[in-house]
């Protein structure tokens, strides 16, 4: 009787373990096209719109700010950049047996990391990566299971803590080195004396916030920090502390909408300084409000790479491929940025597909083993190396482009692609904002 019910128990045991092993942590891996091994978000099945039928699909998920959060214009024209990116690709014949899927798994997040980790745990069985996370701290709320999982990302945003992650695809320089270079700037060709970080809380506003004071320092400048939470409304406090300071120069670190408010507000209270943007606050509808002619007189923007408008072969693809009506109702570098950021994927996919191997494990070692990254000269190709300590493998070049109403985006580049000597000298160790 003994024996027999041992016999039960283990046959238990191996049942709950068979079980265990058909689940989605434990995928079943397949053989595909040309002998390409995969397991999740890869069929041999074509993608729901495919251009040929006889392919395969990778299927990639998209999570934005699609439609209420402090980033949504920027979050649409990033996604629509992007379809034009994978339609560009499977149009010239996809990446091996297979073209890209990134609209049946898209997802609004609303800019909301608890509402972002609900949506990516939905979506995480049915695709190979994310071809989209939007925003440094929504994407922070899925990090542990990107890694614990394998899942290679490509983040909407520049904080410094990417480059300490492997499963982060990230491209051009952090907001920490960005605000660096803008300082820098600020002291040499501004002949700035003192600076403010304005700027939201969390490892956007305050990694951006940490390179200014870095630079600040460095350059023996007096620094006001003025930390200042989403919303129009919340503002006046921290355009009277900003008044009250009188900077020469302020690193700004908000939404377009902060943005506007706090230098217009700024402007009509006589502050006389110069404000240069970090990436995310700039929308060229911003040329319609009411703060235009302040932005114009006092803004410049920096960037990770030159605007829409720019002469390079990427710049040109993306306005070849790109709807030209959607863009002329809602111009934005959103556009450009989500072109730009489909790049680094694309080389892991191809890497993946030669090593016979669109795992993704797979799919995670051919993005750790890249050194360059074609971007067809919208970024160099040495931006795009993701192996290594990151002190070595950081991009630190940055772009300062100045309020142009002429221009397809309000603006046009001032200074092209430079490192300060702040960013040049510094060792990088950990996230500037930690």
């Amino acid at each position: 009787m003994r024996r027999s019910t041992r016999a039960i128990a283990v046959g238990l045991v191996a049942a709950v373990l068979a079980v265990a092993g058909c689940r989605n942590d434990a995928p079943e891996t397949q053989q595909g096209t040309e002998g390409v091994k995969f397991d999740v978000g890869v069929t041999k099945e074509p993608c729901p719109e495919a251009v040929d039928k006889s392919r395969g699909c990778i299927y990639l998920g998209v999570i934005s700010d699609l439609t209420e959060g402090p980033f949504k214009a920027l979050g649409v024209s990033v996604t629509e950049g992007q379809k034009a990116f994978w339609k560009r690709v499977n149009a010239a014949g996809g990446i091996g047996g297979y073209e890209v899927d990134i609209t049946k798994f898209t997802k609004d997040n609303k800019y909301n990391p608890q509402i972002h980790n609900e949506v990516y745990s939905e979506i995480k069985p049915d695709v190979l990566g994310l071809a989209q996370t939007l925003g440094s701290p929504p994407t922070a709320a899925i990090l542990a299971d990107l890694k614990s999982s394998g899942v290679v990302a490509v983040p909407a945003s520049w904080t410094s803590a990417w480059a300490f992650e492997d499963v982060i695809l990230e491209s051009g320089t952090n907001y920490c080195f960005e605000s660096m270079n803008s300082v820098d700037y600020g002291a040499e060709t501004l002949q700035a004396k003192s600076v403010a970080a304005v700027h939201f809380p969390g490892d956007y506003g305050d990694d951006a916030a940490a390179g200014a004071k870095i630079a600040a320092e460095a350059n023996g400048m007096t620094f006001t920090d003025i930390p200042t939470a989403p919303g129009q409304e919340n503002q006046g406090s921290a355009v009277a502390k900003l008044v009250a300071a009188k900077p020469d120069l302020v690193i700004l670190s908000t939404g377009p909408t902060e943005a506007a408010t706090i230098v217009g507000g700024a402007a009509q209270a006589g502050f006389k300084g110069k404000f240069i943007g970090t990436s995310p606050t700039w929308n060229p509808a911003l040329l319609k409000s009411p703060a235009a002619p302040a932005l114009t007189a006092l803004y410049l923007q920096s960037g990770p790479w030159a605007p829409y408008g720019t002469d390079s072969p990427g710049h040109q693809a993306l306005r070849e491929t790109l709807d030209e009506a959607m863009f002329k109702a809602a111009p934005s570098d959103g556009y450009t940025a989500g072109w730009v950021w489909s790049y680094p994927m694309r080389a892991a996919l191809q890497k993946a597909v030669e090593s016979k191997d669109l795992t993704r494990a797979g799919l995670l070692a051919a993005a750790k083993s890249l050194e360059t990254v074609d971007y067809e000269g919208m970024l160099p190709p040495e931006a795009g190396k993701y192996g290594g300590e990151a002190n070595d493998r950081v991009f630190r070049q940055s772009i300062i482009s100045k309020v142009d109403a002429p221009s397809p985006t309000g603006v046009k580049v001032e200074k092209q692609f430079f490192t300060g000597k702040t960013a040049e000298g510094y060792s990088f160790s950990k996230p500037c904002y930690q």
